[in-house]
């Protein structure tokens, strides 16, 4: 179930007489990142029992035979090894190197253990990999990082992938999405198991938000990228189409036809390679581009629903409070809130759209007819109010019909590791 309404179930597993609840096993393996290995090693293993939060006992342990390598060739070096999980009552395993690699058999058998006798068993990122290949996901709801959400669907077809969470707490098995996520599922953990206070009084340490709300869930963050395994698929050069044309009005029949494919053929595939299904893809697609042109752009909501191949304004309006828990106008808002527009703002702004001239240069080559940055004076050049002309975007990037400009010409692929 979401962070919104996590409860532990009534028929969870009764601890084992040999583990405790106080007790935090957190598996580290060689070339997994810092951050997120750090992450339960700082909620769970220092004191600070003087602020109001009540003390875990930690027991790092190596996953595998040392040296573990870490972010920047950093080794570590774990104090126990897979034998302390027989005590612990949370396992945690903050995240795994390789999606592509199965994880250590012992590894796996350890965990199963540690399930089966009562203890909560943890995977931030892509730990949840490794909760996966251990079976203990089979049939529940689990998230990880976006990026990562359609392998894992994919892979392991009988676990139920919700990428919009920022972590998903099934009483006994929990999940959660990248990085700073890990943050929050462990706060989660610290609510559950000593109350609201305590939490706080973590989170006031950490100086971080006590509880994150599920508008926050990382589908403000999702991207267009595609398992890596498409990259070689037919259907790639149809994806990139419709990447490449969230302008126009057209439907997965159309998609189909592209490919040659029955609908029913097209929607089997899609979801094989994606994990998700080609309706649902396209709608989300549509919503992110909507927001970033509500993000970038002065277009009105209805010139974005227009500009994204949406049918109406209505159904940009549905489709964005359904995925982003806002309206088109609230969410615009509470961006530019977000973002003070002020000298070191605007170089920022401008350097990420290739324009690296001085605030002076810029004052003179915006007068009419000074040069390649002017903008419209009075009608020069017929551009509208508001609307960024095709030489406001950074150059070499061929204005899209519309006045969209391609995110990208291909397909993106994956990196092979874990996301910081």
């Amino acid at each position: 179930m979401s962070q919104d309404t996590a409860t532990v179930p009534e028929a969870a597993r009764k601890l084992s007489g040999r583990r405790r609840r106080e007790i935090v096993a957190v598996l580290l393996f060689s070339g997994g990142p810092i951050f997120e290995s750090s992450i339960p090693l700082s909620v769970f293993g220092i004191d600070r029992q003087d602020a109001g939060v009540p003390r875990y006992r930690l027991l790092v342990c190596a996953g595998e035979d040392a040296p573990l390598r870490t972010t920047g060739g950093l080794e570590l070096s774990a104090p126990y090894g897979l034998e302390a999980l027989a005590r612990a009552g949370t396992v945690v395993v903050p995240a795994w190197r390789s999606i592509t690699s199965p994880p250590p058999p012992a590894v796996l058998g350890a965990l199963r253990r540690a399930h089966e006798e009562g203890a909560r068993i943890v995977g931030l990122c892509t730990g949840a990999f490794v909760l996966a290949a251990a079976g203990l996901l089979d049939g529940r709801p689990a998230t990880t990082h976006w990026m990562y959400a359609p392998t894992l669907a994919k892979r392991y077809p009988s676990v139920h992938v919700d990428p919009r969470e920022l972590f998903v707490d099934d009483g006994d098995v929990l999940t959660s999405a990248g990085t700073a996520a890990g943050i929050d599922l462990c706060l989660h953990i610290v609510r559950s198991d000593h109350g609201p206070e305590a939490a706080g009084a973590l989170a006031r340490r950490l100086v971080v938000p006590p509880r994150r709300s599920s508008g926050g869930g990382q589908e403000r963050h999702l991207d267009r990228s595609l398992p890596e395994e498409i990259g070689a698929d037919p259907l790639a050069e149809v994806v990139a189409w419709a990447l490449e044309h969230l302008h126009e009005q057209f439907d997965v029949e159309a998609l189909a036809a592209r490919a040659y494919m029955s609908r029913r053929t097209f929607d089997r595939r899609f979801r094989s390679l994606t994990g998700s299904a080609p309706l649902q893809w396209l709608i989300t697609q549509r919503v992110l581009q909507a927001q970033r042109l509500l993000e970038t752009s002065d277009y009105s909501v209805d010139e974005v629903a227009g500009r994204c191949g949406f049918r109406s304004p209505v159904a940009l309006r549905g489709h964005f409070r359904r995925q982003l828990g806002s309206s088109p106008a609230a969410y615009r808002a509470a961006y530019r809130a977000r973002r003070p527009q002020g000298p070191v703002q605007d170089r920022t702004d401008r350097a990420e759209a290739g324009d690296y001239r001085l605030p002076e240069q810029r004052a003179v080559e915006q007068q009419p007819g000074t040069g390649p940055g002017r903008r419209a004076v009075g009608g020069g050049s017929g551009a509208e109010p508001g609307k960024p002309e095709p030489d406001h975007y950074a150059p070499g990037r061929p204005e899209h019909p519309g006045g969209r400009v391609p995110a990208r010409p291909a397909v993106p692929g994956q990196r092979d590791r874990p996301v910081g």
